[in-house]
């Protein structure tokens, strides 16, 4: 299922807001839809959102928008995720050295993706035994990209060298993207799944019901990686009972240059906290703190799998 397609000078993007009970597919007209669409999270994982920002700029150049101030807008979408700021720049790149179109380049990174994801499958299932029950975090499946995923890339690659592999999926509130998403993806790949809420991952480790964890991540950079919230918790519990804990990511989601410590943190809606589903689930008056990500220092990580093979944390 792919999260995304070009037809007719438009961007289709699966809505994943709506999904696992619908598969509604969201017309984006002009740039300001997709960046819409990702604020909203109709359309998230760090190299989908990539991706998509560049169809962005696309959309902006057919409508004879100024490329600079849709770059800057596209950009303020969602300020942790690297990949996005990368797709944009690469696409105003490829205008300056007259490479290609803003579609032309979009429509390369659409390809890529997929390429780039079975590399990283390919390279992680090397860490992947067979009989491991493999517990992930959030989604970095092919929802979370254009196709095939990152660290259920890993699992799906492993599936296919014939080991048998059990997935056991967190919930990951509050928006449930291990839930609605990673369940869903392990249920259309047949391959067994098992979901917990997110204060049960520390146990079924002290259990010895996890042999491996891998997750995704929105930023690669010095001393460690941003992740989905929630991410720091698992990755402490590893450590503590010796369960080797891996990221997959895209070299577009490295930031060599900076600390991780210096990334800016996205602080979402509180309403996304106070509710489950439509349904309040705290008083009136309730102060919330809603980051979306936190940091997993490279102490607590065994390996970084990309497309390059599996490289040491920096």
């Amino acid at each position: 299922m792919k999260t995304m397609y070009w037809k007719d000078n438009e961007l289709h993007l699966l809505d994943q807001t709506k999904l696992p009970d619908e598969v509604v597919y969201m017309q984006c007209k002009t740039y300001m839809d997709v960046i819409d669409a990702i604020k909203t999270m109709k359309v998230r994982g760090a190299p989908a959102i990539g991706v998509a920002a560049a169809f962005g700029m696309a959309l902006a150049e057919l409508a004879g928008e100024k490329m600079e101030k849709a770059a800057d807008e596209i950009k303020s979408a969602r300020p942790t995720a690297v990949n996005l700021f990368w797709a944009v720049d690469r696409v105003l790149q490829a205008k300056e050295t007259g490479s290609g179109s803003a579609l032309d380049e979009a429509l390369k990174m659409y390809d890529e993706d997929v390429e780039t994801n079975r590399a990283i499958g390919k390279n992680g299932a090397a860490v992947i035994d067979d009989g491991d029950t493999v517990l992930t975090h959030c989604n970095a499946g092919a929802l979370a990209c254009v196709d095939y995923g990152t660290a259920l890339g890993v699992i799906r690659a492993a599936r296919d060298e014939g080991k048998k592999i059990n997935v056991i999926c967190d919930e990951t509130r509050p928006l449930g993207q291990g839930a609605r998403l990673s369940v869903f993806e392990m249920q259309q790949e047949k391959i067994p799944v098992k979901l917990i809420v997110d204060s049960a991952a520390g146990h079924m480790m002290q259990k010895g019901m996890v042999q491996k964890i891998v997750i995704g991540a929105d930023r690669v950079a010095k001393g460690g990686v941003a992740n989905k919230i929630g991410s720091l918790m698992v990755a402490l519990a590893a450590k503590r009972f010796g369960v080797p804990f891996y990221v997959a990511a895209p070299k577009s989601t490295f930031d060599e240059e900076n600390s991780i410590y210096d990334v800016k943190i996205e602080e979402r809606d509180p309403d996304e906290v106070l509710h489950f589903g439509k349904c309040r689930i705290a008083p009136e008056g309730t102060e919330v703190e809603n980051p979306a990500f936190d940091i997993v220092p490279s102490d607590l990580i065994a390996g970084i799998i990309t497309e390059e093979g599996i490289l040491e944390p920096f």
